[in-house]
């Protein structure tokens, strides 16, 4: 697997990522998702620059210009509902792909610290020699990404596959990387040690789906 880890060098998305850690700071449900989704755009230049281009010519007012233009048919696909705005993002600079949506969460059958990944929804188009973009925000276990995976190659086999985290831990980076194939890209924002025993990234942020769009049952 190719990890791009993007936080390595500085640039204002320091800033977002310290925005939606900060205890305070992200409260603010709007301003949670608006940082999310920066980060999705940020993601996507920087994931841009790994995709396929030929020439075209633009005919301007005063005459004509070559210009590289990526060519890739690319299928954006998030696990919901957490998945959201990063999805949004990553459609903001990526607004002619196609779109995919799949559910996984965890499900604590005697309300332990034991869990397994439930997936009961997916719609989406063919993902065959598709450049795949799989959007998770937490990359913490790596069992819904793999859960969600499994899924998807009912629907084609994708030509490339890049995932697409706002933090990830290194256990679930370890944990991807077992399963996806080799020439798999991971872009994501930043990188954190440890997850605690239920499986969430420590410090990470908390709860991403609570914290976008509010707690649930």
């Amino acid at each position: 697997m190719h990890i791009h880890h993007i936080s390595e060098n500085n640039s204002i998305l320091n800033k977002f990522i310290a925005e939606i850690r900060d205890v305070v700071i992200q409260k603010d449900s709007l301003r949670f998702r608006r940082n999310i989704e920066r980060i999705g755009e940020i993601l996507s230049y920087e994931l841009s620059k790994n995709l396929s281009y030929k020439p075209i010519d633009v005919i301007t007012p005063l005459g004509e210009k070559s210009i590289e233009k990526p060519i890739n048919d690319i299928v954006l696909c998030s696990i919901l509902r957490a998945g959201l705005p990063l999805h949004q993002g990553l459609l903001n600079y990526f607004d002619d792909a196609e779109n995919a949506f799949i559910s996984a969460y965890r499900h604590h059958p005697v309300n332990n610290t034991a869990s397994e990944i439930v997936v009961e929804y997916f719609a989406s188009p063919s993902m065959e020699n598709k450049t795949l973009l799989l959007a998770d925000p937490m990359l913490a276990t790596g069992q819904s990404l793999v859960a969600v995976y499994e899924a998807i190659k009912k629907y084609g086999v994708p030509k490339e596959l890049h995932i697409v985290a706002v933090i990830a831990a290194k256990e679930g980076i370890d944990f991807v990387k077992t399963h996806f194939p080799e020439n798999t890209h991971l872009w994501v924002a930043t990188i954190d040690a440890n997850l605690n025993e239920k499986g969430y990234i420590v410090p990470g942020l908390g709860d991403a789906g609570d914290l976008a769009f509010g707690s649930k049952l």
